[in-house]
């Protein structure tokens, strides 16, 4: 039930509407003054009178209501208190029967999410720098689905460009295929280091490196098919990277996939008197007021760039999927890309430029590197989740040697705590990753919140089924409440993260519950108490694991049953 919606329909203020009413209500910063509560302070100037005044008229005019226990004014705020029996009922029996679906609405029904999200380069490695963008467009993918959007997940893969001539001049100097086949990425990555290295003394390589690369562009077969190799071989391993984080896609349409879709992008700019050319390129300028150097989008040599495939990437998305939005998760240091992709659309007259949206992230990396792959200094993504399973498995044969099923639960802890050691502050932010800290058992950590979830299975299965009447008196209490009251603002936290294109919303909230949880049941009896509370008491430890497992689904992160 929605309460804060029962509550806006009770309140009758003139020149004031039932939705504005709704919007106003919010929660207490201290739950001992209710449930809700609502400010009264722009109703000053509409009815000529003080915020305290208004606030007491409108609690004295809101009759005895049965989900009600308290109604007051506190100087300028109506404070509501609900009846804890009834919320609590309500809300427990809404998630035992909404269950997996607990939380998912259908507000996006008709409207589609085009994600651009991950985007990594083919005959790369899938490296630390990529983790962030894959992480947060995954778990964007996945809420904006509960909230019944059609999502469109796409990996705009890096697939095009003058490295690849490179790496063709490596391979068939240095490459060995058998060697290529078992090693993949990695046997790539060496000989395209040693390509780098070798060019410092040997220019010609480079000379070598255009003139393959222009053989891809002219369809030449041996080129094409080592390049349809060196793709295959980066989809196969990066596929393995993406089962682990939970990720998928819809698309793998990348940078190639736009070469016969730029020129006529470029011919409209040019009709309408849009694309400059200055010293040989071909630009787009812009106002003053806008304080953003020229779009680049043909150089003198009459190559493409980022730009121009962006930009004949943003009118086929449109026209195949008719977005409602269409989200870019790219790092912060593409910011000034992005406005000028946006500001040229919108001076081409396209009106949907406006639905373009730049979800920018910050940096992550390891406490000990930086990511180089030209110089070879990089981090595999691989080797870090590995590294954190190991970590994982060594604390459960310390903590719990005879555990079944270490291993699988291990890769649960050990992957979980990265994707939720990385989504727990806000996207924006670079951090530095800490191994120690994220699998932490006590902190505000994934393997915390996935303890927690593990204690609340343990418990209703040593508890088992209890054939009486649940009193929900049992969970009238301070502890109790908090909790319900978390687990009741979950559809809510889910729209937050939408609109806010924040997972670290939900992130935070999770371990919110999670220490709310074990305040509640280091506080109160379950075992021990009598059948009817003790039922009651057992429904709240079931919705709260139905709500972690839900949250941490749409993070991405697995929950084992045991720990």
């Amino acid at each position: 039930m929605d309460y804060k919606r029962l509550i806006a329909q009770l309140v009758k203020v003139d020149g004031v509407t039932e939705n504005e009413i709704y919007d106003l209500l919010a929660l207490p910063k201290d739950s001992a003054m209710g449930d809700y509560c609502l400010p009264c302070f722009k109703f000053a100037s509409i009815l000529r009178t003080s915020p305290m005044n208004i606030a007491n008229n409108i609690a004295a005019s809101i009759t005895s209501q049965g989900f009600l226990s308290k109604v007051e004014a506190v100087a300028g705020y109506v404070n509501f208190t609900l009846n804890k029996t009834e919320f609590a009922e309500r809300v427990l029996q809404k998630i035992a029967a909404e269950g997996n679906d607990y939380g998912k609405c259908n507000d996006g029904e008709g409207k589609t999410i085009c994600i651009d999200y991950s985007s990594v380069n083919i005959a790369k490695p899938f490296h630390m720098g990529h983790l962030l963008n894959t992480v947060i467009g995954g778990a964007l993918y996945r809420i904006f689905g509960a909230l019944g959007y059609n999502v469109v997940g796409i990996n705009h893969l890096g697939d095009w460009g003058t490295q690849f001539g490179k790496l063709i001049v490596a391979y068939k100097m240095w490459g060995d295929k058998q060697d290529i086949d078992r090693r993949g990425v990695r046997g790539l990555l060496d000989i395209y280091v040693k390509f780098h290295k070798e060019a410092e003394q040997n220019p010609k390589l480079d000379d070598e490196a255009r003139a393959w690369f222009k053989a891809i562009e002219d369809g030449n077969q041996e080129a094409l098919e080592l390049f349809e190799w060196f793709k295959q071989i980066t989809l196969k391993e990066v596929g393995k990277i993406y089962d682990r984080l939970s990720v998928k896609f819809d698309s793998y349409a990348g940078e190639s996939f736009y070469n016969d879709k730029m020129a006529p992008v470029l011919d409209k700019l040019r009709e309408l008197g849009l694309l400059e050319v200055s010293d040989g390129a071909q630009v787009v300028r812009f106002d003053d007021k806008e304080n953003m150097p020229p779009c680049l989008l043909v150089r003198a040599d009459g190559a493409t760039l980022y730009a121009t495939r962006d930009m004949a990437a943003a009118f086929y998305r449109k026209q195949t999927y008719d977005f409602y939005k269409c989200l870019y998760v790219v790092a912060y240091q593409q910011n000034l890309h992005f406005r000028q992709i946006f500001k040229v659309l919108e001076m081409m007259g396209c009106e949907w430029s406006k639905d373009m949206v730049h979800v920018a992230h910050g940096m992550v990396s390891l406490e000990d590197g930086a990511l180089s792959t030209r110089g070879g200094n990089v981090v595999f993504l691989e080797d870090v989740l590995n590294k954190a399973v190991a970590k994982a498995l060594d604390i459960i044969n310390d903590k719990n040697p005879d555990l079944p099923d270490k291993e699988a639960t291990a890769e649960m802890v050990g992957v979980g705590a990265i994707i939720f050691g990385v989504l727990f502050n806000s996207r924006i932010k670079d951090m530095v990753f800490s191994y120690d800290k994220a699998l932490n058992f006590d902190g505000e950590t994934g393997p915390y919140v996935q303890y927690t979830y593990a204690r609340c299975n343990s418990l209703l299965e040593r508890c088992g089924s209890i054939d009486c009447v649940a009193d929900y008196k049992g969970v009238d209490n301070k502890e109790s409440a908090d909790l319900i009251r978390l687990l009741d603002r979950y559809p809510d936290i889910l729209k937050d993260c939408a609109r806010k294109y924040e997972p670290s919303i939900l992130t935070r909230y999770i371990v919110d519950v999670a220490k709310a949880f074990n305040k509640f049941y280091f506080e109160h009896n379950i075992n021990n108490a009598e059948d009817a509370i003790k039922k009651a008491r057992l429904s709240l430890v079931s919705a709260t694991k139905q709500v972690i497992l839900n949250g941490l689904t749409m993070l991405g992160i697995k929950a084992p049953l045991r720990m």
